[in-house]
């Protein structure tokens, strides 16, 4: 503990009083919005596995798996291209409305051919066709999504945007879910409830962005649209890599079992992502475009930052996952109202998945940093291709736990790749 102090302490000098102030303002901002965002659903699902059951519960899952898929679709690049470009060209008016209206062009018309896909698939395979309307219902999350300009937020430092929009919308979700779902046929209005607030959330995002941001919106031109288009693609290819191996998980456990073990193992990925992205994505999100900065003036500073603050993390999840081990079964009686061995089990081995991911999240995250956004895509590309059938394989074999035992595979593998070519990339 002493040692994890003094870690701290140390990583904490190194940042310039401005920098840490900005980063940890934005961290709060993010840590508020993620402990409201994961403490909600801790007095919904309960209510909700008791009201409509874990075949409904299941059956929702597997819709947000699928419509997953669209909002990577729609997210494209932009999270990191979008953030990164606006945070080096925040204080130029012109250059950031330019950046908006390509955008956001650009992911509104990835929305529309989203829904037309959709469309196809639901009412050409048979499996999806009989539970047609919580797949329409819970498309209203990608148009809500689209419509709420993070990238934005992020890249000029504004954090707290996000953190009041989303808990507001966390707030609302939740008093809706408990006056509009009494039973178990009322099932379809948790797909329509959270895409509504989806949608008045990213509204309200866009009120706020034009006028409290002053942004105006103009149909990009060709080219900015390309350019747009052509930074994001490494990341585009490294997020459809990635939920290869993430997302495919849920989804395919509800090709190849039922809705009910679909239900099961949905909630032991909600509370492993828990545990893996709070707070690490909050600080990981806060970070990213300050060290973008730092690494613009100084490179060895911005990776001797970096192996800190992944020190640090490494020490975190020492301390905090082995008791999230240990009391796995109170901790999934408390979120689902029950004890069942069957999430217990697969908490318990996403918990080893866990701690890989957060002792590699900055040092892969340094990648993009350094602007090496193709080795990024080509690591998670080079994984997806591994995962994506080891992750059918091991299913058939041994059930949903197979997705919890691929997890661990395939992070480990993502986790010694980047790990050489990190240290590579420092030494040239």
């Amino acid at each position: 503990m002493r040692s994890l102090i003094a870690q701290i302490k140390k990583t904490y000098r190194m940042a310039g009083r401005h920098e840490r102030r900005t980063v940890l303002e934005n961290f709060a901002s993010l840590s508020t919005l993620q402990a409201i965002t994961y403490i909600l659903p801790v007095l919904i699902l309960p209510y909700l596995f008791r009201v409509i059951g874990a075949e409904k519960f299941g059956l929702i899952a597997f819709a947000q798996a699928l419509i997953q898929y669209f909002m990577i679709l729609t997210d494209y690049g932009f999270g990191i291209s979008a953030t990164r470009e606006i945070s080096l060209y925040r204080h130029h008016r012109a250059r950031i409305n330019d950046i908006f209206s390509a955008v956001m062009t650009a992911k509104i018309a990835l929305a529309a051919v989203s829904f037309l896909i959709l469309s196809g698939i639901v009412w050409l395979v048979p499996k999806f066709r009989a539970d047609a309307p919580v797949y329409f219902y819970s498309f209203g999350a990608v148009i809500g999504n689209t419509l709420f300009p993070i990238w934005l937020f992020q890249g000029t430092e504004k954090m707290k945007h996000i953190a009041d929009l989303h808990i507001l919308g966390g707030i609302l979700f939740a008093v809706f879910i408990f006056i509009f779902v009494k039973s178990p046929a009322d099932y379809l209005m948790v797909p329509f409830v959270y895409s509504l607030v989806s949608i008045l959330t990213g509204l309200w995002a866009q009120s706020v962005v034009f006028m409290k941001f002053g942004i105006s919106f103009r149909f990009p031109g060709y080219e900015s649209l390309r350019q747009r288009l052509r930074a994001g693609w490494d990341i585009f290819i490294s997020n459809v890599a990635i939920n290869a191996y993430t997302t495919t998980r849920v989804f395919t456990v509800g090709l190849l079992t039922n809705n009910t073990l679909t239900g099961y193992y949905s909630i032991a990925e909600r509370i492993a992502s828990f545990c893996q992205l709070f707070p690490l994505s909050s600080f990981s999100q806060a970070l990213f475009p300050r060290l973008s900065k730092i690494y613009q003036k100084s490179k060895k500073r911005a990776f001797q930052f970096m192996k800190k603050i992944q020190q640090i993390t490494v020490m975190i999840s020492m301390i905090c996952l082995p008791l999230i081990f240990i009391f796995a079964g109170g901790i999934v009686r408390l979120v689902c109202g029950g004890l069942f061995p069957e999430t217990v089990l697969a908490l318990r081995i996403l918990l080893v998945g866990v701690f890989i991911v957060n002792s590699n999240a900055f040092r892969i995250q340094f990648l993009l940093v350094c602007g090496k956004t193709f080795i990024y895509s080509r690591i998670h590309v080079i994984m997806a291709m591994v995962g994506l059938p080891l992750i059918f394989l091991m299913i058939c074999s041994f059930s949903y736990i197979g997705a919890a035992i691929a997890t661990i595979i395939i992070e480990a593998g993502i986790f010694t790749i980047t790990y050489f070519t990190v240290n590579r990339l420092r030494l040239k």
